[in-house]
């Protein structure tokens, strides 16, 4: 903690301010090993689970840590290769107009087909993904994939229906991906109105200035936009005014308690109205329940 406190002190550098945190990885002899080499790997690896944990904290070396940190290392070459040997696949989401019953658009799921441990969460490798620098080639490998479907089921006869991708914070920050957008687009032959990537509120605000013109660049385009997982961030209302979006889509965490929580179903019912009189979509994640379903419908979600 001592020297913690010392790294959080401001230093002084070129008479600028520079903010410094750390995260610190304990081991201790004999307890966790005799030699140097076990016991700096060990700290290594109680480091990573403080880093896993917030950043600019400590963790003392449990034997679990190791375990996750081999299955990590286990799952992330997997991972290298799981584009080349075509494990990914996408599963499509319907998203249902409220008023009508009908089905307006998809959203595509990425989800991996590993060989031995079979269908894997995304939760589980898209952080490991983001971390190594994979998520740019597997986000567009998902983007055109989707496309492609997009235009297999308008070629079949089912018309012209929406699909939402869902983008992440490396993918929208590289400088080729406007122009990558563009080409997939060309490439397949999709309406870039019938394309609608979704963002997180952490992806919006991390450059704000930089994302309203990569969002006005996009919009140009005729490419839709989304505020996904809203209420779960920073819910800059004023950014939200300048931010060029067309959706709002409440994140399922509160969808789920609209029924038996009163303070959930206000904040839902607040979100839908800021939605609505932004003349922007409101999309509800994860409803299950007929309960759900109607409370929606009854306050205005589109």
């Amino acid at each position: 903690r001592k020297i913690l406190r010392e790294f959080a002190s401001p230093h002084i550098i070129d008479r600028k301010s520079i903010d410094i945190n750390a995260s610190i990885g304990v081991s201790t002899y004999p307890t966790d090993g005799s030699e140097a080499r076990t016991l700096i790997n060990k700290a290594d690896a109680a480091m990573y689970d403080a880093k896993q944990h917030g950043r600019n904290g400590f963790r003392f070396f449990l034997q679990d840590m190791q375990e996750r940190i081999s299955d990590r290392q286990l799952l992330e070459g997997d991972l290298r290769y799981a584009l080349g040997r075509n494990e990914f696949v996408l599963h499509y989401q319907p998203k249902f107009n409220l008023q009508t019953g009908q089905i307006i658009g998809v959203e595509a799921l990425i989800r991996w087909t590993h060989p031995q441990r079979g269908m894997v969460s995304p939760a589980l490798f898209v952080p490991i993904a983001e971390e190594c620098g994979l998520i740019l080639p597997i986000g567009r490998w998902v983007l055109l994939e989707a496309c492609k479907q997009a235009r297999a089921w308008s070629d079949s006869g089912l018309g012209n229906l929406p699909i939402a991708v869902n983008v992440s914070a490396t993918e929208f920050a590289d400088k080729e991906f406007i122009s990558g957008v563009r080409t997939v687009l060309i490439s397949t032959g999709v309406e870039p109105s019938n394309l609608e990537l979704e963002l997180t509120e952490s992806v919006l605000m991390r450059d704000a200035e930089s994302t309203v013109r990569t969002l006005d660049a996009l919009k140009a385009m005729g490419v839709r936009l989304a505020i996904d997982d809203f209420g779960t961030g920073y819910s800059s209302f004023t950014y939200l005014r300048r931010f060029a979006v067309d959706t709002l889509k409440l994140d399922q965490s509160f969808v789920q308690k609209i029924t038996q929580d009163l303070g959930d179903a206000t904040i839902v019912s607040a979100m839908i109205n800021i939605g609505n009189s932004l003349g922007l979509r409101v999309i509800a994640e994860g409803v299950e329940t007929k309960a759900q379903f109607e409370f929606l419908q009854s306050h205005g979600c589109s």
